[in-house]
């Protein structure tokens, strides 16, 4: 065991002795012997041998007018309906294998998938290390318009982390612009605005960065990213979680400062740890829902985890967008040599009008567009991105953990709608080893401060997923459709279709329905009354399983179960299904 798992190893066990929570366990498992039943669409004909089809090295699904899109190599499928092909021409094929890739790195992956606006389709694919951006008709897939460049809107290799996004006609995107993945840039292109990009090469900016998420918030895009950690470059290679805003309304700096570049780049680091004498953080983000709306406040939550290199453990932290926000209002941090140690930036000779702010806003009126700041200002901002606080997590902790197994969570999503009366918010977890773990947000005087484990399942099918016999489990996303109670979980080699509850397993046992505290299941008697208690499960007097007292279980929106399952849809001929 290395010795920074050992230092991880020790420290668990010192805050365990101080009382560190232990992991909670599900109300309910569904094992993969039950969950197997679910479709699987794997790309090709029912009965084919796994051992003689390619993997679909799926890249990303995403719900667009409730409609399912994948992409993978080579392909984007509208489900159930359609099927596009964009294989990279022999040309970029036959240069990308003199580069030195493996033939199998040299297809056409799809990485971004974006909605333009009403009827278009953006999507930019790897192309055998030659990066394109295409458009498509939504309803149809017919090509429309030139194809161009996808250098700074599309990462070179299928490995690369990269996030994309449109506002107001502009595109938004954070990759890397260069074969060999030098250069990481945060960049925006298309409409009527000036293309801009990070400072290049400058590690105060971003330092190897993997983007994880891209949010359009008020006045700013938002980007959520883990990076080497500049400010701790004596400690080794110590990874950080950030956030970082651009403003919308950002058109570069003067023609001697910040020429074609941010004027209001900043970044801050997300502390998500366990409270103590001794802080303990996890520093590996993984995973940032879009904002949602939860009682009152607009929040993100997202999956953080251990490194790689040491004991599994993973955490869920939710962020106030006004803590976000609060953040890039406070002091600056720097290091005045490269020796130094990184300190808070006097606050009383920080410029004005000051750094990082939007043209036009308040407090600077006098400036109408940005490439009109003071040089002062343009300057400061270039030397200084970073800020001195963290943005703290909601409650100051955690607001789940799980230490004690041997994955990481890898994957969100939420249903802040949940239940017949929309009043319940349910949190899906994935991870890399095919689990999904679903949670109530318990909400107490406006705060999001504790959950209840719901239901712990196992989803992966080997007999329809694996390929050459080669497990690959770890889910790469997960789509939520709440309308037809569907959460979509796509793994490299297949997309699985998964109810968000299984109502249909407690059959006519009242005791077993309500003591799940599912806010999907409810109770309809024989008087026609709905019955549910999610708050505190409460089955006193229920009796046992075997009482005949009940009609049937009813889920949430709409579908109804007796003591068998009944089927949710129906399979288009011209797709597949495993």
């Amino acid at each position: 065991m290395r010795s920074e798992a050992l230092l991880l190893y020790f420290t668990l066990l010192q805050i365990a002795g101080a009382g560190f929570p232990e992991d909670s366990e599900p109300i309910n498992v569904s094992h993969g012997n039950y969950t197997k039943q679910y479709p699987a669409f794997v790309g090709h004909k029912p009965g084919r041998n796994n051992t003689q089809r390619h993997k679909l090295d799926i890249q990303l699904i995403i719900i667009m007018n409730r409609t399912l899109y994948i992409a993978a190599r080579w392909v984007i499928i509208i489900f159930f309906s359609k099927k596009m092909t964009w294989k990279s021409r022999q040309a970029d094929v036959d240069t990308c294998r003199m580069k030195g890739k493996h033939k199998d790195e040299c297809h056409n992956f799809i990485k971004v998938l974006l909605q333009q606006n009403d009827d278009i389709l953006f999507v930019c694919g790897t192309n055998a290390f030659n990066p394109s951006c295409r458009t498509y008709k939504m309803d149809t897939l017919e090509a429309v318009g030139e194809e161009i460049s996808g250098m700074a809107r599309c990462p070179y290799d299928a490995k690369h982390a990269n996030v994309a996004l449109f506002a107001d006609g502009k595109l938004y995107s954070a990759t890397v612009t260069d074969f060999l993945a030098i250069d990481a840039v945060i960049y925006r292109s298309l409409g009527d605005s000036p293309t801009l990009r990070t400072v290049k090469h400058d590690s105060k900016w971003l330092k190897d960065p993997y983007f994880v998420q891209a949010v359009n918030y008020g006045d700013f895009i938002y980007f959520f990213f883990r990076e080497i950690a500049m400010e701790y470059n004596t400690m080794g290679k110590v990874v950080f979680p950030r956030v970082a805003r651009v403003c919308k309304n950002d058109r570069g700096g003067s023609p001697r400062v910040l020429e074609k570049q941010w004027t209001s780049f900043l970044k801050s680091r997300l502390n998500c740890s366990i409270p103590g004498d001794s802080h303990f953080y996890f520093n590996i983000l993984q995973a940032v829902t879009d904002v949602i709306h939860i009682s009152g406040r607009d929040v993100v939550m997202a999956t953080f985890s251990t490194p790689y290199n040491s004991i599994p453990g993973s955490a869920v932290c939710a962020y106030d967008m006004a803590e976000v926000a609060n953040a890039f209002t406070g002091r600056f941090k720097e290091q005045k040599s490269p020796d130094s140690t990184w300190t808070p930036f006097p606050e009383e000779k920080v410029p004005k009008p000051r750094p990082g702010n939007c043209a036009g806003t308040p407090s600077m009126e006098r400036y109408k567009v940005s490439n009109e700041f003071p040089d002062d200002t343009l300057n400061f901002i270039k030397m200084h991105p970073l800020m001195d606080e963290a943005v703290p997590s909601i409650a100051n902790r955690p607001w789940f953990l799980k230490t004690m197994v041997r994955y990481r969570l890898t994957r969100i999503v939420v249903d802040n709608e949940a239940g017949p009366h929309k009043n319940h918010t349910v949190v899906f977890l994935g991870s890399e080893k095919g689990i999904i773990l679903k949670f109530l947000a318990k909400i107490n005087n406006g705060f999001l401060n504790d959950s209840l484990f719901l239901e712990e399942l196992n989803v992966y099918n080997p007999d329809k997923c694996s390929v050459d016999g080669i497990d690959d489990k770890r889910i790469i996303g997960m789509q939520l459709d709440s309308k037809s109670h569907t959460l979509w979980v796509a793994f490299a080699s297949c997309v699985v279709k998964v109810p968000l509850s299984r109502c249909e397993r407690h059959g006519k046992c009242k005791k077993s329905c309500i003591a799940s505290r599912d806010p999907y299941c409810g109770w309809v008697s024989e008087g026609a009354s709905f019955e549910q208690d999610v708050e505190h499960g409460n089955t006193d007097g229920l009796g046992d399983c075997q009482s005949k007292q009940a009609l049937f279980t009813v889920i949430f929106p709409l579908l109804f179960y007796t003591s068998h399952t009944i089927p949710l849809f129906s399979v288009n001929s011209a797709f597949f299904f495993s």
